[in-house]
């Protein structure tokens, strides 16, 4: 087994940099962060290789500035799996790449039946990855080395993935398609923050009345705090159904909380004044929260267009499996090809005139790219003007 180094320093960091602007060819990066541990997502160890430089390890927390990083291999192209996921922690340290390959978006793309780390490289090189240390908290220190041995395995390889998939996708013709979905991801913008975060608390749906709700309110907003001061995932200090079975319980003095056997958690019991504060807090607050969250501009369910909105519905299911087939025919899943809720949005309200030039500069102004709209878009006014055309079925009478 190899004997990796953790790079701790400036120093280190500058080694490692000249080291890679020695090397050839795309680099590979990727990201362990301590999800499920840590109420952030900063990245705790970063990976890289490049052919002819070696593989390096980064302790960032430690490292700090990685300005002479981001100098040698900013302006090379990044190979990544699954980048959304490791860009935004990149990006806290200030490392931008100019370009991309993501090895999990391509071999969507190509159709591969499994796109994990481990199965792409097994499917492309026949190498087999322990994936042991998926799931572990690389918060901690120091680092064990067969935690650090499956750390660097995670890019030594993904060069070689890289080549195989750019032949796959010009064997399929889709290089350009490829091309433009990375950059897509490389430009998405965060999402804004969800309004009303705390309705996500699970087994929210058996708390009852808006005073309750009021309470959830409050206690999801103090653990978040908690979590937030102490760097520690929130349903690390108290679980989600601690939270539920304590607002069901409804005590009537803090002692009364102390007493719910189901309030457990690492900060149930040290952080009580916290909870109770809470509880106080939303049984006083004026701001009751409705019984269900506010629908917005949201479509209702496919399921509901029938009776809501039939011609929507005629469209959409005229559209649907047209745009099926061709995603099959392309050999790649539907959702790459056009998002469901594209799609959707689309046969609720469609543009007009209703033709393709049309229908493609909606689909451009809801994010699809140059190759999708050219792909879908005469399909999709061609169904939608067959739905108008074709008359609903006649509805059964009793014999």
């Amino acid at each position: 087994m190899t004997d990796y180094t953790v790079i701790t320093d400036a120093a280190g960091l500058r080694e490692a940099a000249a080291a890679l602007v020695g090397g050839t060819g795309p680099v590979a990066v990727d990201v362990e962060r301590a999800s499920g541990f840590r109420y952030s997502q900063r990245a705790y160890l970063i990976q890289v290789f490049r052919r002819g430089s070696g593989v390096f390890l980064f302790d960032p927390p430690a490292v700090g500035d990685f300005g002479a990083l981001q100098e040698a291999i900013g302006h090379e192209e990044w190979v990544l799996h699954a980048a959304s996921q490791d860009l935004p922690s990149l990006r806290e340290l200030d490392l931008r790449p100019d370009r991309i390959f993501d090895t999990e978006l391509a071999a969507r793309m190509l159709g591969h039946a499994r796109v994990g780390l481990g199965a792409v490289v097994e499917d492309t090189l026949g190498i087999v990855l322990a994936k042991a240390h998926s799931a572990s908290d690389w918060s901690t220190r120091p680092l064990p080395q067969s935690w650090l041995e499956y750390a660097a395995l995670d890019v030594e390889h993904l060069v070689d993935v890289r080549d195989v998939l750019v032949a796959e996708l010009e064997e399929q013709r889709k290089t350009a398609f490829a091309a433009e979905e990375f950059q897509a991801v490389l430009e998405r913008e965060p999402k804004p923050p969800r309004e009303d975060p705390w309705r996500r608390l699970s087994g929210l749906h058996t708390v009852r009345g808006r005073r309750a709700l009021a309470v959830a309110r409050a206690l999801w907003t103090a653990r978040e705090e908690y979590a937030r001061e102490q760097d520690i995932a929130p349903g690390r200090l108290v679980p989600d159904r601690s939270l539920v079975a304590a607002l069901i319980a409804d005590p009537k003095t803090k002692q009364e909380l102390a007493q719910v056997k189901e309030f457990t958690g690492r900060a149930s019991r040290s952080q009580l004044d916290r909870w109770w504060a809470a509880f106080e807090a939303g049984r006083a607050a004026t701001d009751l929260p409705l019984e269900r969250a506010p629908g917005g501009d949201s479509i209702p369910p496919a399921r509901a267009w029938a009776d809501r909105n039939p011609p929507a519905d005629l469209r959409l299911k005229a559209a649907r499996p047209a745009v099926e087939g061709l995603a099959e025919q392309l050999g790649m899943p539907t959702e790459n090809l056009l998002t469901p809720e594209l799609l959707r949005r689309l046969a609720w309200s469609p543009p007009e005139p209703l033709n393709a030039a049309a229908i493609g500069d909606a689909l451009a102004e809801w994010g699809a790219r140059p190759w999708q709209i050219a792909q879908t878009a005469q399909l999709i006014a061609d169904a939608f003007v067959q739905s108008v055309q074709t008359p609903p079925p006649a509805p059964e009478t009793a014999s």
